[in-house]
Formats: C-alpha cells, structure tokens, sequence
C-alpha cells in the first residue's frame, strides 16, 4: 500500500509536466495556425521547458522560428529534432527542413545534402524532390555568378593597371618634356654669351681684313703709281 503510494507520488509531478507539455504545444498550434509565430514560439518553448527532450515541441518551435526569418535559431531545433529516436520518415521531416533553412540562407550545397539525406530515409517525398532539383539549379546559377564576379574583377584589375600604366607613362613623358625643355633653356642660356662673343670675334676679324685689304689696295696704287712715273710713254699717231 505505502509502496503503490510511493508510485503515484512519483509518477503524478510527470504526469502533470506531460499535460503542460501538451497544453501548451496545443496553445502553440493554435498560434501558429493564426499566423501568429511570436506566441507560437513562445508556447512551443515552454513546452521544451516542461520536457526539453519532446521531439514534437523542437519541430515545431524549429517551425515557429522558420516562419519568422529566424533560420539559424530554426536549424537548431531541427537538428534536435532529427537527433531523437524517431521513425525515418520524422527525420526525414527533419532534414527536408534543414533544406529549407539552407535554401533560403542561399547556402544551396548545404541544402542538396539535407535534402538527399531527407529522400534517403523517404524517396517518395515528391516535394523534397522538387527542392532538390531547385537547390541544384540555383547552385549552378550562383557558381555562374561568382565566376563572371571574379572575371569581371579581373577586367577591372587589369583595366585599372593599364590606366595606371598609361597614367605613368604620361607623367613620365611630361617630366621629360619639363626636362627637355629645362635643359633646352639653360644650353641656350649658355650659348647666348657664346654667340655674341663669336659676333665680336668676327667683327674683328672683317675689320682686320678690311684693313690688310685697303692696305694692299694702297700698296698697289703706289706701285702703280711708279711704274707710270718711270715707264716710257710712247706717242699716239
């Protein structure tokens, strides 16, 4: 007697939190069929507070988040879910899920895994399979993508060293005009003097020549001036 006592004193506090546990994923139900995902949420948590190994109750609080943008928050609670010892096609639930959370997180290698292991345990699950294929294809396009981002990068990189190149080159060009005409000015500085000093020299030289010119004119006159004084002078007839 004192024993059968014993056990309903036990077993009433887990029977208890089993009822608040269901209350309150009920509550939670009701909420989320509403649309209202803030108190689903907040139901389904103190369902896992009741009991924080109730499969149920992380599946759908997983939902709860997921309906509310909260995918990392959401992937937590699937991969609890899919942990519990459950039938292959409650995992599969799980790792169809998962996908989802992956997918829209546009991390679609992550998502392909989830979603084959999902049709691994349930191959008949059309729509996993839709979403398979969906997440293979937007792989493709984001690879695509990434890779005309890198070409288009390396164009860039290349059109902004070529201007760079071009941009050297001009300024090299221009400092050596600048020194060009640097020097140019300074070695017509320097031959300025030069050249006026050549005229003088020049005028110089004309005038001495000028001299030793009339000079041997004058000579020539006075020597022939002598040759008519002292030469025969002979009749005209």
């Amino acid at each position: 007697m004192i024993r059968n006592l014993i056990y309903i004193l036990f077993f009433i506090p887990l029977f208890l939190s089993a009822q608040k546990e269901k209350y309150n994923i009920r509550e939670g139900n009701k909420a989320y069929d509403k649309g209202v995902f803030s108190e689903a949420e907040t139901q389904y948590r103190e369902a896992l507070n009741k009991n924080n190994t109730s499969p149920q109750a992380a599946f759908n609080l997983g939902n709860a988040l997921y309906k509310q943008g909260k995918y990392d928050e959401a992937n937590t609670f699937y991969q609890q879910h899919k942990e519990a010892k459950l039938g292959d096609t409650e995992k599969a639930k799980s790792y169809h899920n998962l996908g989802n959370t992956f997918f829209k997180k546009k991390q679609f290698k992550e998502s392909i895994d989830a979603y084959k292991q999902s049709l691994r345990l349930n191959p008949n699950d059309d729509e996993t399979r839709y979403n398979l294929a969906l997440s293979q294809k937007m792989l493709q396009q984001q690879q695509q993508q990434q890779n005309k981002n890198q070409e288009n990068k390396e164009n860039n990189k290349d059109k902004e060293n070529k201007e760079e190149n071009k941009n050297d080159k001009k300024k090299e060009n221009e400092d050596k005009n600048q020194n060009d005409n640097k020097e140019h000015n300074e070695n017509k500085k320097e031959q300025q003097p030069q050249s006026n000093k050549m005229n003088k020299q020049d005028a110089q030289r004309l005038l001495e020549a000028a001299n030793n010119e009339e000079k041997n004119v004058q000579e020539k006159v006075n020597r022939e001036k002598v040759k008519i004084s002292t030469g025969k002078i002979e009749k005209d007839w």
